[in-house]
């Protein structure tokens, strides 16, 4: 069933100074587009291939709410390749086929619950009922192969103490909530769960498929610091409770794999304690605890794997700017390709024993849809149809570029051509630099509310996506190309990108616009103060402005030195301070939008604060500085997301194409928005 929009977005967006945005295409691309966006968020397929299951990620109206988007589910009849709405009416996570059950399960809070719980529909339709509850929020459950058995995760009960104070000051760091793993039989009314009684705070946890042991991941603390860098694997017996095997492993983790006899586990992880991702395959013996990386030189990085018998695994790894799936021996032999690269952009999948395959999928066309291929096809086929108005918008044609930096490296990126381009002609440019660093760009939708993408191509912008070296997708080599080396050589990468597109007869070399978030954002003060007369605007997001105090507020410093630094902030002071944005502000003339959620943990706000205050000191140059109440390390609720797009455009049409270089006025008027969902 496709989902059709009533209308289309109308939006009359008059700005205080009297500047609209110009040279905006008849039928682009606008902010009010990329507000009402929808996406599949995850996918799933039952045993015996017959129904697959998928999460519609369904924005808020910004007029109307201030929220994320809801997460919707939906149905597919694999034989009809027909989809139906099954639970819209609200929010729901942890969706899961029951086995051995006609039936679905979610999590869920619902009026008149205490805590989230597990909620269980049968594919025949009908109301959800609530299945199991716990004392404190269900955060994550897994099935046991019986269908009546689950281990779950959820918060540490605690007793809370009442202060005869009238205030509570908040103690940083001590006193936190772990998230403990239990064992419960459904089947069973009134049964308590086991508590499994490992020490500390619990990531994950999987059932062997004959129950009779489990893999658990457990860090030191809640603390995220600890979740990326100290995890630990323990193989423990489920009768018994006593570990079985701790699994050979140092560093970053991901999913955690049961081949089908029980005899292997597969994992998503770092290579070492340095490793920037969880990108490689590893492959443990659960009764001894010793792993082995397959693929060890391998120039992409793994994705996801699932079995698909004792000795074989279905893979989905990224390779640059694509993605292939095929599947890899457990024994490290063979590496057969199903689907190559060059095509869509598979970003995950869930397979069925009978050879039967969804997949999520997104290419420059169109944002993530839904894709299946059945037993014997050779290429996946679109089965949704999300956002059917796209079609009658005009896109700006997305290409891959590679050029050679001055090192001999060979760097990918991705360029948005603006709508009408016309060869010959020459025009304003905006660069959208990644975070992590430990992340890159995919050849498929690229366009977000902090993305300029297709909203750059509708207003005439050339819109450039470099993968400066240490990106990932390109093994763990490259990974690491740029650590030790913050704002080096990774952030001059960009720089000749960008004199790429000017040799190419694209870019204007005296509108040049920089943008990104994070890690992106440390780019972009960086490439706005260092090479400020490079760059004629910049828009920073949650972005590093200080390398001394960011190592003090941030938390993640140990992740920062293992993965990013490779060196000790008190071992050279004046070396950190150097790569620190405030370090150059005597050379900042590029006008700065800077924008940050003010609850952000990861990268502080007093570094927005920081490079607000000295640009306006020490210089003249126009600079803003944007806060978001109640918003993180990126902007989750509807109305945040829209405000921050229009900003960011109105920022470069301001100072890339307009004749007048005064900052935009600090308010937007909005008329007459309407978005129907």
């Amino acid at each position: 069933m496709q989902i059709s929009h009533k209308r289309s977005a109308i939006l009359t967006m008059i700005l205080s100074l009297g500047l609209m945005f110009s040279v905006i295409a008849q039928n682009g691309l606008t902010p009010d587009d990329i507000a009402k966006i929808k996406n599949i968020g995850s996918v799933y397929i039952s045993e015996d291939g017959k129904t697959a299951a998928y999460t519609l990620m369904v924005p808020a109206d910004p007029m109307k709410e201030n929220k994320p988007a809801s997460s919707h589910l939906y149905l597919l009849d694999i034989e009809s390749e027909e989809t139906h709405p099954f639970v819209t009416g609200r929010s729901v996570s942890g969706v899961a086929f029951r086995p051995n059950y006609n039936s679905i399960t979610f999590l869920d809070r619902q009026e008149g619950d205490d805590t989230r719980s597990i909620y269980e529909i049968s594919l025949n339709g009908g109301e959800a009922q609530k299945l199991y509850s716990f004392k404190t929020n269900i955060s994550g459950y897994e099935w046991a192969s019986d269908g009546e058995h689950i281990i779950f995760r959820a918060s540490q009960p605690k007793e809370s103490s009442k202060s005869p104070l009238p205030y509570s000051p908040e103690i940083y760091e001590e006193n936190l909530t772990e998230s403990w793993a239990y064992i419960q039989n459904i089947a069973m009314p009134g049964h308590m769960p086991h508590r499994i009684d490992i020490k500390g705070h619990v990531a994950s946890a999987t059932w062997s498929p004959d129950q009779t042991k489990f893999a658990i991941a457990v860090s030191p603390s809640p603390l995220v610091d600890d979740f990326y860098m100290a995890q630990k694997v323990y193989v423990v017996g489920h009768e018994t409770q006593e570990i079985i095997s701790e699994l050979d492993h140092e560093g970053k983790l991901g999913a955690i794999k049961w081949s089908p006899d029980g005899s292997k586990i597969a994992m998503i992880a770092g290579a070492n304690i340095n490793d920037p991702i969880d990108g490689r395959l590893k492959i443990a013996n659960p009764e001894t605890g010793r792993t082995r990386i397959l693929k060890e030189n391998f120039k992409g990085m793994f994705d996801q794997v699932e079995w698909a018998d004792n000795n074989t695994l279905h893979y989905l790894v990224s390779k640059g700017v694509w993605s292939e799936f095929g599947s890899i021996k457990s024994n490290d032999s063979q590496m057969e390709v199903i689907i190559p690269t060059g095509g869509p952009i598979l970003k995950a999948f869930a397979s069925a024993s009978n050879g039967t395959h969804v997949f999520d999928v997104s290419t420059p066309e169109h944002p993530d849809e839904l894709y299946l291929m059945k037993k014997g096809e050779s290429s996946p086929k679109r089965i949704t149809n999300i956002n059917p108005w796209l079609t009658d918008k005009e896109l700006g044609k997305q290409k891959v570029v590679k050029f050679t930096t001055k090192d001999g490296m060979e760097i990918e990126g991705l360029l948005i051509y603006p709508l009408n381009y016309q060869e010959g002609n020459r025009y304003p440019t905006v660069t959208v630099v990644h975070g992590g660093p430990e992340a890159h760009y995919d050849n498929a939708w690229l366009t977000s509310y902090s993305s300029t993408g297709q909203l750059g191509a509708a207003d005439g912008f050339a819109v450039f996506y470099p993968n400066y070296r240490g990106s990932t997708g390109r093994g763990l080599e490259f990974a690491m190309s740029s650590q030790g080396d913050l704002a080096g050589a990774e952030f001059d990468d960009i720089v000749v990108g960008v004199d790429y597109l000017i040799e190419q007869g694209i870019t204007d070399k005296n509108k040049v616009g920089v943008t990104g978030g994070s890690y992106g954002g440390y780019a972009t003060a960086w490439l706005s103060t260092k090479y400020s007369d490079r760059f004629a605007a910049g828009v920073m997001f949650v972005g590093i402005s200080n390398n001394l105090s960011k190592w003090g507020t941030s938390d993640i410093p140990e992740e920062l030195y293992h993965v990013h630094a490779r060196k000790r902030i008190w071992d050279d002071y004046q070396g950190y301070l150097e790569r620190s944005p405030i370090y150059h502000v005597e050379n900042a003339e590029t006008p700065l939008l800077i924008m940050h959620g003010k609850e952000d943990t990861r990268v502080d706000p007093g570094q927005s604060y920081e490079l607000y205050r000295h640009i306006k000191t020490r210089t003249d140059t126009p600079v803003r500085l944007v806060l978001y109440p109640g918003e993180g390390h990126g902007n989750r609720n509807a109305t945040a997301q829209y405000d921050y797009s229009l900003r960011m455009m109105r920022w470069f049409n301001q100072y890339l194409k307009g004749a007048d270089q005064q900052r935009p006025d600090s308010e937007l008027k909005i008329e007459n928005l309407s978005i129907d969902n």
